[in-house]
């Protein structure tokens, strides 16, 4: 078979694997497929990137480039399903922001080593660069968009490994700084653009000074863009740069011209778009105002009496297991205390229990709920909880007013009714879980430290709370036991 046959084939592989990203990601859309969707997917890049292999072959590639591929496969694929395999839950958002990071790097350096390679070999001899102003742009978006990925989404690891505070970090005369790096990369850009096209000459040493320069820019606005937001704006801020992941990827197939790459990228850059755009929403802010200024904190030890005032009612586990395995209707709360202390499998089996005594169960998710989009959902799924038992913010809060309990494991800022009443507070305008309108609440929390966002609770003081101090999975053990004993 000839080359530009096997080049055929390539392309008609590079098809096919697009085809699968596209069906996978739409059987995504429900718990029933989505599995089907994860292998279809998984299998549409073992065709991409064995179809890219092929083509390798075609072009006699040397012994050390072969070695730079295998050993690349290797420690990529092998790290990843290692650490896939052995992530906990609660880490999942820090692997999800190292991965945005190493796809937005990959694509960065793609877009780099393409410019070295068509230029370098005319720098060394003095003459013009061999640029047109088409791939100029997808070059240099692509690096600039990659590099801001980077940098930011290991900033947001960072902070949600705790390595640097999950607070708001302010550098003096960052903002200035943020905007000249902005303007500069932006100016850089331009400049560069036009040399591609020809209506601007310079000489190539130049021009990869300039080229240097906004990759500095670039890598700068990233950390810059994510010191200042704090920890409750992370959700958002994880799935904004997935966004820019998938763009900086289709720029990358656009450089190099690979469909597969072009048409991932566009995925996932416009599903991570969307998302963002609904969790900004579901926020009641707009994506500019979390970036230009977040809020938040890490999780405090300070009482949330100190602003809500009023007294907290302490329940014990008896009189908390007699209120759920009476009631007609209970809906339960998630939030991250429960994926810390990995209590899934606890709430699914007292849910199975009040079931099995004619109690109506249901689960109330809220948007940003966690440290990263759909953390709540997969984690329940985890411990196989009926996806139907799985309810919206918009879905499940008309439902508050007729429910007995609420019961609430190791959520704060979702379910904190100052989103509503309090105009001085940092979430004020933020749609919540109506939690306060349930006949009865139950808290299942460790402490009254204040959560992620760094605010008091009004509910814990509310006279229909009772808060039951324990850690989430040993608090929902102790209920398990109490309801099977009554």
């Amino acid at each position: 078979m000839n080359a530009t046959n096997v080049g055929y084939l390539v392309q008609l592989a590079f098809i096919v694997g697009a085809a699968f990203f596209v069906m996978g990601l739409h059987l995504m859309n429900s718990p029933a497929t989505a599995r089907t969707g994860n292998r279809l997917s998984a299998a549409g890049m073992i065709v991409a990137v064995s179809a890219e292999v092929v083509f390798v072959l075609q072009g006699h590639v040397g012994l050390w480039n072969w070695a730079i591929i295998i050993v690349g496969l290797g420690l990529g694929g092998g790290l990843g399903y290692r650490m896939a395999r052995t992530v906990a839950m609660t880490s999942m958002p820090q692997l999800v922001s190292l991965f945005n990071a190493v796809g937005g790097g990959a694509a960065a350096l793609l877009a780099l080593s393409d410019f070295i390679a068509l230029d370098g070999h005319r720098v060394l001899a003095g003459d013009a660069p061999g640029l047109d102003g088409w791939r100029t742009f997808f070059i240099l978006a692509d690096v600039i968009i990659g590099s801001v990925t980077f940098t930011g989404s290991l900033i947001a690891s960072a902070k949600l490994m705790g390595m640097i505070r999950g607070q708001p970090i302010l550098l003096p005369g960052g903002r200035i700084l943020s905007w000249f790096a902005v303007v500069c990369g932006l100016s850089v850009s331009i400049v560069l653009i036009l040399a591609g096209t020809g209506l601007v000459t310079y000489e190539p040493s130049v021009l990869y000074v300039l080229f240097a320069v906004a990759l500095v820019c670039a890598l700068v606005f990233g950390l810059l863009m994510v010191l200042p937001i704090g920890g409750a704006d992370m959700p958002v801020v994880i799935s904004l740069l997935n966004a820019f992941t998938g763009t900086a990827v289709s720029m990358a197939g656009f450089v190099v011209g690979n469909v597969m790459l072009i048409v991932a990228g566009a995925l996932v850059g416009a599903s991570g778009a969307i998302l963002t755009r609904l969790m900004a929403s579901a926020m009641n802010r707009s994506i500019l105002n979390i970036l230009v200024g977040g809020f938040g904190s890490e999780e405090g030890t300070q009482s949330a009496l100190t602003s809500a005032g009023g007294s907290v009612r302490e329940v014990s586990v008896d009189d908390a297991a007699i209120q759920l395995a009476y009631a007609s209707k209970v809906i339960i709360v998630p939030g991250y205390g429960l994926a810390v202390a990995q209590a899934q499998h606890g709430v699914r089996e007292l849910a199975d229990l009040l079931e099995a005594k004619g109690v109506e169960v249901s689960y109330a998710i809220h948007p940003v709920a966690g440290r990263m989009p759909g953390h709540m959902n997969v984690l329940l799924a985890e411990a196989n909880v009926p996806y139907p038992q799985l309810k919206e913010m918009d879905e499940i809060n008309p439902e508050f007013e007729r429910t007995d309990v609420a019961l609430v494991v190791g959520a704060n800022d979702v379910t904190n009714p100052a989103a509503r009443t309090d105009r001085s507070s940092p979430i004020f305008g933020m749609p919540i879980l109506d939690v306060d309108k349930a006949r009865s609440v139950i808290v299942v929390k460790r402490s009254m430290g204040r959560g992620y966002a760094g605010v008091d609770n009004p509910l814990y003081v509310n006279p229909k709370t009772g808060m039951f101090f324990a850690d989430a999975k040993r608090g929902l053990q102790e209920l398990v036991a109490a309801v099977k004993a009554l």
